[in-house]
């Protein structure tokens, strides 16, 4: 491989020839060679988008040249094209400010705007008036928003629609209810559905409500959050810009320090997304316990064959997409665990685990959304009712029983109950013999349509 030898504060370095990135890119590949994680390229697009913006408050305000500003603006626009995806290769294991990746996507912009023989500086101008300590968390903020708003939210939305037609199409049909994996009184299918799909709606308030702590940026803090390096109103004229860029509606934070310093709006965006993984693991495992079977299991719901379900027993088919959202949902129960500790850490002036914030959070936004949207079309899509074994069930429950407790009390009924399951009666066939009740009020009483 061919290299070149660059200069920093800290001397010479080489660096490949192919390569666009600079000494302290180069630096930080030699010194964290740990683990195959590698900076999120959607925390590099956000990165090189909030670049974009402030070189456009730069030269809307006369800090720097025109020339300057619209070569940045422009090499800016190349990487997010994706042309130079390859040039941004650091670990998420580096300094826990991000510095590093900052310097990469400054160095990066830099070279392609100097390919013309141009002098951009990557500290003096890409960097200028900023600090790693305002524009990583920034990113951070803007590459969560943007994936669960054009992401995560859809596939959240597509699924509830889903069971919503789930639901309606299912309301007549009546089931056996169970708690403690036991028998319990009736329940309509789309009920029991229901508590499904409301679940999500209310995970989706709690996300949506997220976003709104998304919205605050710490741009303009810089070092430590005084804006030291900066001007008057750039924090207000960078996020105008960038909400122009993005068609979103960002605000400066209105404290800097503990923009740069706390994590909790980052542990709070992530804590509604484990709260969407939690109803999600239970409604899968819902679904799957309710098509176990075909024939020696619950087998009420019927889920589509996908694929051969064992190496060894032919014609067996397994509820994976289930097994795949429950894998998805434990990861991001480790992911809320990680980043919790890492949310605490915010010593004085700055935290110092950012990295391994945005990392886990950007894996939970995407396998969250992934897994849903493989979810609605391998599972939730074409899922239906078995009928008679609904049917079967139903009339072989005992707990049908409660309803004759305000008739003829809570002892006798266990009674009847009691010895119809003993006897392996059905409670009608089981009244007959004890003459509880008249046939024809139990008739009334044992109505299934009238439990639910």
């Amino acid at each position: 491989m061919k290299y070149r030898i660059e200069t920093d504060a800290m001397g010479e370095i080489e660096i490949p020839k192919d390569r666009l990135w600079g000494p302290a890119t180069q630096r930080s590949l030699t010194n964290f060679k740990i683990g195959q994680e590698k900076m999120p390229k959607d925390l590099i697009y956000a990165l090189v988008t909030i670049k974009k913006a402030i070189a456009m408050t730069h030269k809307d305000n006369n800090k720097l040249a025109d020339q300057k500003a619209n070569a940045i603006i422009a090499s800016c626009d190349q990487i997010l094209s994706g042309e130079y995806d390859g040039h941004f290769p650091l670990s998420v294991w580096q300094t826990g400010s991000g510095t590093q990746t900052n310097m990469n996507v400054n160095e990066v912009i830099a070279s392609i705007a100097n390919k013309e023989g141009g002098s951009i500086h990557p500290n003096d101008d890409v960097n200028k008036s900023q600090s790693t300590n305002d524009v990583f968390p920034s990113a951070i903020h803007l590459a969560a928003y943007e994936k669960i708003s054009r992401e995560l939210l859809p596939s959240l939305k597509k699924l509830i629609y889903q069971l919503k037609e789930f639901e309606e199409k299912n309301q007549t049909t009546i089931k056996v209810g169970r708690t403690h994996l036991q028998d319990a009184t009736p329940i309509s299918v789309g009920q029991e559905a229901s508590a499904w799909r409301f679940g999500l709606e209310k995970n989706k308030e709690n996300i949506e409500n997220a976003l709104k702590q998304l919205a605050n940026l710490a741009i303009g803090g810089t070092a430590v959050g005084t804006g030291l390096n900066s001007y008057l109103g750039y924090d207000t004229a960078v996020v105008k810009n960038l909400n122009e860029l993005t068609g979103f509606n960002f605000r400066p934070s209105n404290n800097k320090f503990y923009s740069l310093s706390s994590k909790s709006e980052l542990l709070l965006t992530h804590a509604s997304l484990e709260a969407l993984a939690t109803d999600l693991f239970k409604m899968v495992n819902d679904i799957r316990w309710l098509a176990s079977g075909p024939r020696a299991g619950l087998g009420e719901y019927v889920i589509k064959s996908n694929e051969p379900g064992s190496s060894i027993m032919p014609g067996k088919v397994n509820p994976t997409q289930a097994e795949a959202m429950t894998m998805v949902c434990a990861q991001v129960f480790g992911n809320h665990s990680s980043i919790s500790f890492a949310a605490s850490q915010g010593n004085l002036q700055l935290n110092v685990f950012m990295p391994q914030i945005a990392y886990n959070l950007l894996q939970s936004i995407d396998l969250l959304s992934d897994a849903m949207a493989s979810l609605s079309e391998h599972m939730i899509d074409g899922m239906a009712v078995n009928h008679d074994r609904i049917d079967e069930n139903l009339r072989r429950s005992l707990m049908t029983v409660t309803a004759l407790n305000p008739i003829i009390g809570y002892d006798q009924a266990a009674k009847l109950a009691k010895y119809a399951h003993e006897h392996k009666l059905s409670l009608f066939e089981a009244n007959e013999q004890l003459k509880l009740i008249d046939r024809e009020e139990l008739i009334e009483y044992l109505d299934p349509k009238k439990m639910i």
